[in-house]
C-alpha cells in the first residue's frame, strides 16, 4: 500500500510593510475618513515592529500593495506636509510598461571602473547618459551635448485631477526626488531609474515632477519647448547588462490620467 503525501503549497508571508498599511486602511475605513499622516503612520509601524516608518507610503509598483487594499481599487497619494490619502484610482494610478516591439538595439561600450559597482538609482541612470543610450534615444543623436543635472529633490504646491470626472487632489509643498534631468534645445526631460524590470509603475513618480516643470514653465520662471518624462530601467539578461527606456508625456498637464506614451526601446550593452 503507497501512502498518498498531499502536498500543500505554502503561502508567502506577509511583509510587516504590507501589515501596516493593512491596519493603516483598515482605521481610515473604520473612521470613514481616508486621509491620513505620518505619525498614525509611526504609530502602526511601531506597533508593527516595522523599523522605517518613511517607507510605508513610498509605493512605487502595484505588488507592493495588500491585497485588501489594491482589490478594492484603492492607492495612496501623498499630500505633502506629511500626509496621505487612500484614493479610490488605481487603475490610473499604476500603468503598465507598454511591450517593446521594435528591435533590440546591441550597444557595443568599453567597461569604466565604476560601471558596475552599485545597482542604484544614480548609477543606473549615469551608465545610461555616460553610455550615450540617453542620447541615442531621446535625440536619435550620440553626439547631442544635452545639459545633464543629477538627483535633486524639490517640493510643489498645487492641484491635479486623476481621471475624467474623478478626485482633485491639492498638495501643499510636497517633496519629491527626481533623479535626473536633462535639457537639450529647450526640451526638458526628467528621469526615473530603476534596477530590475518591474510590470508597472505608479505613475506619480514621474508626474509630480512633470508637474513642477510645468508649473515653472507657466509662470514664466522658465521656457520651455516641451516637457516630457523617461523611466529607464536596467536588468540582467542572458549575463549582459539590459536598459529599457519608455518616454511618456502628459497631453492635459492638469490631469495624472493623461499619460501618453511616445516611444520605448531596449539597448543590450556588450562588452567590446
Amino acid at each position: 500500500m503507497t501512502d498518498t503525501l498531499e502536498v500543500t503549497k505554502e503561502r508567502k508571508p506577509v511583509s510587516k510593510k504590507k501589515r501596516v498599511l493593512v491596519e493603516i486602511f483598515a482605521h481610515c475605513e473604520n473612521a470613514n475618513n481616508y486621509t491620513f499622516d505620518n505619525a498614525l503612520v509611526q504609530q502602526i509601524a511601531t506597533n508593527q515592529g516595522f523599523g522605517n516608518a518613511y517607507d510605508v507610503t513610498k509605493i512605487d509598483n502595484s505588488s507592493i500593495l495588500p491585497d485588501e487594499i489594491s482589490k478594492k481599487g484603492y492607492c495612496v497619494a501623498h499630500l505633502g506636509e506629511g500626509k496621505h490619502k487612500f484614493i479610490k484610482a488605481a487603475e490610473h494610478w499604476f500603468h503598465e510598461f507598454e511591450k517593446i516591439e521594435t528591435e533590440e538595439i546591441v550597444w557595443p561600450y568599453r567597461k569604466s571602473v565604476l560601471n558596475e559597482t552599485d545597482t542604484s538609482e544614480s548609477n543606473i541612470l549615469s551608465v545610461g547618459f555616460n553610455q550615450r543610450i540617453i542620447h541615442d534615444f531621446l535625440y536619435e543623436d550620440i553626439v547631442a551635448s544635452p545639459k545633464m543635472y543629477g538627483a535633486r529633490r524639490t517640493k510643489y504646491t498645487g492641484s491635479y485631477s486623476v481621471g475624467g470626472g474623478g478626485e482633485t487632489l491639492t498638495c501643499t509643498k510636497l517633496q519629491m526626488e527626481i533623479d535626473l534631468t536633462t535639457e537639450h534645445l529647450g526640451a526638458i526631460t526628467v528621469f526615473e531609474g530603476k534596477n530590475k524590470f518591474p510590470k508597472d509603475f505608479s505613475v506619480y513618480q514621474i508626474y509630480h515632477p512633470f508637474l513642477y516643470f510645468q508649473k515653472l514653465h507657466d509662470n514664466k520662471q522658465i521656457v520651455a519647448k516641451e516637457i516630457n518624462c523617461c523611466y529607464l530601467r536596467r536588468g540582467i539578461v542572458g549575463g549582459d547588462s539590459v536598459i529599457r527606456l519608455h518616454l511618456y508625456t502628459f497631453t492635459d498637464p492638469t490631469n495624472i490620467a493623461s499619460l501618453k506614451i511616445l516611444k520605448n526601446a531596449q539597448y543590450r550593452l556588450v562588452k567590446r
